[in-house]
């Protein structure tokens, strides 16, 4: 069968899964739709969070980052892997024990505030809209590719799908549903890996394959494969792959900017928090987060094997190879607009180098390729068969390839020539993963709404079937926006996810710690702080990325990218924060012993 017929019975089977749990799910209270009535098992809850963590960033996007970043990539699964290890350590156990739904609960009432809370539902919204924007790019590019469906209908049937089991089940289907697309991702990721690994290396481990000599019969054999890699990019003209802060990649203070983004953002995303609220007791929040940080494990050690072992393929199956003898892989994802050829010099060869490197990096194209169409509406083809691109071209290097890098993951069974179902089976890992998450962040806009806003704030007096209703009526609507987002998203996946990280590590980390850690952070100190720190990273980033987005390094705060700028604002934060509280009103004596103690394990009293 096809790749196109395989897909779709196995996408089919999948979506018919998800929304028969939903069904079974569904729910009719509040707690029920917030929290999963705090009844699931640190077991489900851990691969429900699994799911949840690793979103279509982590499937799609990372991999595709680290083979064109190398080994400085490693600033993903540093920063996120440290980071939910932060989350489990510092911050669950508390927020389970203080026994709120939400991170605005749990700011508005430790910082005894509605004004507090106000601003809380209003970074909580921003950061999930910014994440959500991934989540449904990454819907669009699996749909474009694999069920040959346009990027808009693709991401309309993902609407679809989420608004039905994230509205019919709240937490208690969104978790289970999770659950279940965990072992479809996890599975969609480690086949293709194994068998790829075992191709190239005669080893079916992927960690270990990244280690070993390339077997007899492939291109450099003999060779260990980071070695074969390095001398690879040495021949196109490109910065070694294993190489760090050199010439081409970014700079020391850059890495650890972004991965200290990633890693405190990672801490402060309110729907990794909320899974903890799920489950019945502080022992089995950390009991889940110890199976979530091993369900995570599997999937972020295997990246860089993916990610290497992509890269590979796809320079030894084009490079200096004739247009018209481009492989299949290559002509199918063209007609997607994700990946294109301009032939510069005119001699039919697709040249992938940079032997004549610019000031810094630049894509051959900003943005997805257009084509140019004729009177007909059909793309416009040159004198090699090739669809004619209308995008300036980039004239600082002699590349002729753009190559968007969410692709590199769902494309790389189709590049080492694996059977038509695990290229299908890919597909539903990638929508497994996008959809899992978007889910979770469309949940936490609506009670964020529905509870935050309107029952704790607005209308307190709102009964517990009107504020179901809203709840549901806010996941709607947030459906839609997240969708437009899908549409015409604002870059890479794993980019615009980043700078959810960032928005949650200036926003949400700061007051949460100081929150649990330190009884003299005032409420003014606490609005001041989360004010101050998210306006500062969005501003940041809205100017350099939509306002002057030719600027460089050589324009950025301290050398410090959008993406890593959620570490200033973190310190920002802290420091306004901090500040603020000491020249205001110490906070009341009960906010005081509650701080107290959240701190103290059950059984255990301030005095003992």
């Amino acid at each position: 069968m096809s790749i196109l017929t395989w897909t779709w019975i196995i996408v089919g089977a999948t979506f018919a899964l998800y929304v028969g749990i939903a069904i079974l799910s569904r729910v009719r209270t509040t707690k029920g739709f917030y929290i999963a009535g705090q009844g699931v098992s640190p077991l489900v809850n851990g691969m429900a969070t699994g799911a949840d963590w690793m979103s279509a960033a982590s499937f799609i996007s990372m991999a595709g980052l680290i083979s064109f970043m190398g080994y400085t990539g490693a600033i993903y699964l540093l920063g996120w892997t440290g980071g939910y290890v932060l989350l489990a350590l510092l911050l669950a156990p508390y927020l389970r024990k203080f026994g709120k739904f939400t991170v605005p609960d749990f700011v508005g009432d430790r910082y005894y505030s509605n004004a507090a809370r106000v601003v809380a539902v209003f970074c909580a919204i921003f950061v999930s809209f910014t994440y959500v924007a991934g989540q449904m790019r990454g819907v669009g590019v699996v749909f474009s590719r694999f069920l040959e469906v346009d990027v808009t209908y693709g991401v309309l049937i993902g609407m679809g799908l989420v608004l039905i089991y994230a509205t019919l089940g709240g937490m208690k289907g969104v978790t289970y549903t999770q659950a279940a697309q965990y072992v479809v991702l996890i599975l969609a990721y480690l086949i293709p890996a194994a068998a790829i690994s075992w191709k190239i290396t005669g080893n079916p481990i992927p960690q270990i394959g990244l280690g070993s000599e390339i077997a007899q019969g492939n291109q450099n054999a003999g060779m260990y494969l980071m070695d074969a890699i390095d001398k690879i990019h040495r021949d196109l003209g490109l910065p070694e792959y294993t190489a760090a802060f050199v010439a081409g990649k970014k700079s020391m203070i850059d890495v650890f900017a972004i991965t200290m983004a990633l890693m405190v953002g990672t801490a402060g995303l309110p729907h990794v928090i909320i899974r903890f609220y799920t489950v019945p007791s502080v022992k089995a929040a950390r009991i889940s987060a110890f199976w979530a940080l091993l369900f995570i494990g599997i999937l972020y050690t295997t990246a860089p094997a993916v990610a290497t072992f992509a890269r590979a393929n796809m320079i030894q199956t084009l490079h200096e190879k004739e247009y018209k003898d481009a492989p299949s892989w290559f002509k199918n994802w063209e007609k997607t607009g994700l990946i294109a050829w301009v032939d510069k010099d005119g001699d039919g060869i697709i040249d992938y180098n940079h032997n004549a490197p610019a000031k810094k990096e630049q894509a051959p194209f900003k943005g997805k390729p257009v084509f140019a169409v004729d009177q007909n509406g059909e793309s416009k083809l040159g004198s090699h068969g090739e669809r004619i691109v209308t995008n300036k071209i980039n004239t600082t290097t002699p590349n002729e390839l753009y190559i968007d890098r969410d692709i590199m993951v769902l494309a790389n069974p189709e590049i080492a020539n694996l059977p038509a179902w695990v290229v299908a089976l890919v597909a539903a890992g990638g929508l497994a993963a996008a959809l899992s998450t978007a889910a979770g962040l469309l949940l936490v806009i609506s009670t964020a709404i529905s509870h935050d806003l309107f029952k704790r704030v607005l209308r307190p007096n709102m009964s517990e079937k009107h504020e179901l209703t809203l709840a549901r009526v806010a996941a709607a609507v947030a459906v839609i926006i997240a969708g437009y987002f899908g549409i015409n998203p604002p870059g890479f996946v794993a980019q615009v996810v980043a700078f959810a990280f960032g928005l949650a590590a200036s926003s949400f980390f700061p007051i949460i710690i100081l929150g649990i850690f330190s009884k003299r952070t005032t409420k003014e100190g606490a609005i001041a702080g989360m004010l101050s720190g998210i306006l500062f990273t969005s501003a940041y980033i809205i100017y350099f990325k939509f306002i002057n987005s030719t600027a460089g390094a050589e324009s950025w705060f301290l050398g410090i990218s959008p993406e890593g700028i959620g570490t200033v604002g973190m310190v920002l934060n802290f420091a306004v924060a901090i500040t603020v509280s000491k020249f205001t009103k110490a906070p009341p004596d009960e906010v005081r012993r509650i701080v107290e103690d959240i701190r103290l394990p059950r059984g255990r009293s301030a005095s003992s």
